[in-house]
């Protein structure tokens, strides 16, 4: 943790920035101590839930910036009912998403200077960069796991600078990430936002990775919810969506993709199928997540790089 704060906090704040422009600077991105460290932290915050449902963190305290970050997607998801959806005929890319996202670009700097220790302020221009760019794309009206990946790399930032300490990490997943998730969602069906960069149905999901992933995690060792009864139990849906991610997952996919789930979603029902159960998808999750997401091009090109997620490729 030091050594990450050290290694950073030499250059100046400033504005962030991208940096990867093709498939050699991509590679050597993967292969830079700033994606080690950041792996790391994916890796820690997925131990961390381990046989964890939500609930489990009910009374736990953390750093004032986890209420803090909390208070902030709160607002942002009340500007959402604030700013309804335009009357178009298109039924994809509702035009009041760009209405939306200019507010929260307007509002995004004292939002991030809310988390930040006093002596840090002085990078809340840059770090709102990053939470400008967690939530869509405000001309494509589009959202998808490269603008995750991007609230990924904000809370990592945010732990470089001392907001968060490393006892947060249950919470910045089963209290921070289930908001921020929460919000993504409104965002897609009140603003229709196309999906970034779908796999169609050869995707995970339309839209988000983490859940999936960090959702594997929670049932580790879970006998009573099976990966099968997930995508074929509508009880099991009931009854512990809102204690599981993976199992929220399902039941969302279920909700807006209508017909066999076989049919909608056949890489998802694959991963039901594995024999191994949750810890075997949980390690193969971990994988696909470097693969698809961090090792493909058209959705890394899009990272921001400053001075405290820095380009040392």
């Amino acid at each position: 943790h030091t050594r990450m704060a050290q290694r950073n906090s030499s250059s100046l704040a400033g504005q962030a920035r991208k940096e990867i422009h093709g498939e050699q600077d991509l590679r050597n991105f993967l292969e830079s101590d700033t994606f080690k460290d950041l792996w790391t932290f994916v890796l820690r915050c997925n131990d961390a839930v381990k046989n964890s449902p939500i609930s489990s963190c009910k009374d736990m305290k953390g750093s004032m910036a986890v209420d803090s970050l909390v208070i902030v997607l709160d607002n942002l998801s009340k500007l959402v009912d604030e700013i309804p959806p335009a009357k178009q005929a298109e039924r994809y890319g509702n035009s009041s998403f760009t209405v939306w996202h200019k507010e929260l670009v307007s509002r995004s700097e004292s939002m991030i200077e809310s988390l930040l220790p006093p002596d840090k302020s002085s990078l809340s221009g840059e770090l709102a960069m990053y939470l400008n760019a967690s939530f869509g794309h405000e001309i494509r009206r589009d959202y998808g796991s490269g603008h995750e990946a991007t609230f990924l790399v904000l809370l990592f930032c945010l732990l470089k600078v001392g907001a968060f300490e490393e006892a947060d990490f249950k919470l910045l997943v089963l209290r921070v990430f289930t908001k921020y998730l929460e919000v993504t969602r409104k965002l897609q069906t009140t603003y229709w936002l196309e999906p970034a960069g779908s796999h169609g149905v050869w995707g995970l999901d339309d839209y988000s990775f983490l859940n999936f992933l960090w959702g594997s995690a929670q049932l580790l060792d879970n006998k009573e919810i099976t990966p099968p009864s997930v995508v074929s139990s509508d009880q099991v849906l009931k009854d512990w969506s809102d204690e599981y991610l993976y199992v929220d997952a399902i039941r969302a996919i279920k909700r807006v993709k209508k017909g066999p789930f076989f049919e909608h979603s056949p890489m998802l029902r694959d991963i039901s199928e594995v024999r191994e159960g949750w810890p075997k998808i949980n390690s193969g999750l971990i994988k696909m997540y470097r693969a698809e997401v961090w090792g493909k091009l058209p959705v890394v090109q899009h990272t921001l790089f400053g001075s405290m997620f820095k380009f040392d490729a």
